[in-house]
């Protein structure tokens, strides 16, 4: 009796099109008597006649070795397939590392995995759902390189810096993240500390931002301080005094360009009626606000109100065609902060025109 002639079912090549697995490393020539002796699988044929069903996109492929699930997998409805696996497993590798420390800051304690996976997060929907923060310019941020983001400061408490390092963050398409200089305040205030360092903000000064800057840090800063948060709702969107251009002094040291910023809409959040100035000495505070709604309805007249933002990014202003010296110049420094300071407060003026209402 002849020998029966055995035909494998296990085809790889007839399934999802012969494009969903890869194919098996072999030795030999790939004729049909090689790769036995070292393990391979042999070439092998489909049935004469048989119809293979299409399977690609129902079931996930392995990646190499067979750890990843296909990312365009679908369940029957169009859903992902391991969506919620996948966050999960994501979600517990994420506690493992915090827990175990195995994870990396920089110098000035900037966490970035902990400031993408959970303080983005967590800013994310204040941006997007309730002041809807729409960007503009954001091409003027350079891909690669230092750059000084100078912007207006207001809003009582500040919540405009936190909502430029989303938007930048979210919608620069090179991924790049800002880092803030911020005042002494932030750094004496317990779990504000914390956070502020984590998020990648550091203290205020000509030192950390040159470093920050000479190792291509895209750094943040708002030279009215104090006085710009904390000005009266009367004097809303007129900048005040950017101080002696120390910023100005940096990112010519660091031959960095100087992209002004201009944001409308943080005026508005906790109009500021009045300052109890004896209460805030006696708290150690700039100033103690009283808004329409502050202190009068408790923590409920705390809750910002819901502004629409607009945060639009300037032309870029080059500092890398100025000699060394120039840092030391203080003619060419007030000169190069009166020129951001205008362009800044042009671009409020226009957007206040541009502007339907405070609130859409």
């Amino acid at each position: 009796m002849a020998d029966a002639k055995v035909i494998p079912f296990d085809d790889d090549r007839s399934r999802s099109g012969g494009a969903s697995r890869p194919a098996r490393r072999r030795t030999g020539a790939g004729g049909p008597g090689s790769g036995r002796g070292d393990g391979s699988a042999a070439p092998v044929s489909a049935l004469p006649g048989a119809q293979v069903p299409e399977l690609s996109g129902v079931f996930p492929e392995a990646g190499e070795g067979g750890e990843e699930p296909r990312q365009d997998a679908l369940h029957a409805d169009g859903s992902p397939a391991g969506g919620w696996e996948r966050r999960i497993a994501g979600g517990l590798a994420f506690l493992r590392r915090r827990l175990t420390g195995d994870y990396d800051v920089d110098e000035f304690g900037y966490d970035e995995e902990l400031t993408d996976q959970v303080l983005m997060s967590l800013l994310r929907p204040l941006a997007d759902k309730y002041f809807r923060v729409e960007v503009k310019g954001i091409e003027n941020i350079p891909s690669d390189g230092g750059a000084l983001i100078v912007a207006n400061h207001s809003g009582t408490l500040p919540l405009d810096g936190l909502m430029l390092q989303v938007a930048v963050h979210d919608n620069h398409p090179a991924d790049r993240h800002l880092r803030l200089l911020a005042a002494d305040l932030v750094f004496h205030l317990p779990v504000v500390n914390e956070l502020a360092r984590k998020a990648g903000h550091t203290l205020a000064c000509a030192e950390d931002a040159q470093r920050l800057l000479e190792t291509g840090e895209i750094v943040g800063v708002m030279p009215e301080g104090f006085k710009g948060i904390g000005k009266p709702f009367g004097e809303r969107y007129k900048l005040q005094r950017f101080g002696r251009g120390g910023f100005v002094s940096t990112a010519l040291r660091a031959g960095a360009p100087i992209v002004p910023c201009s944001i409308v809409g943080a005026e508005e959040i906790y109009p500021m009626i009045g300052n109890a100035k004896t209460l805030a000495r006696l708290l150690g505070i700039p100033y103690f606000p009283i808004t329409p709604t502050f202190p009068w309805l408790g923590p409920l007249g705390a809750l910002p109100l819901p502004t629409k933002w607009t945060i639009q990014f300037g032309e870029p202003i080059p500092t890398d065609g100025y000699p060394p010296e120039a840092a030391e110049d203080p003619m060419l420094m007030f000169n190069l902060t009166d020129q951001v300071r205008e362009q800044i407060q042009h671009t409020l003026y226009k957007l206040l025109v541009q502007r339907r209402s405070v609130f859409f």
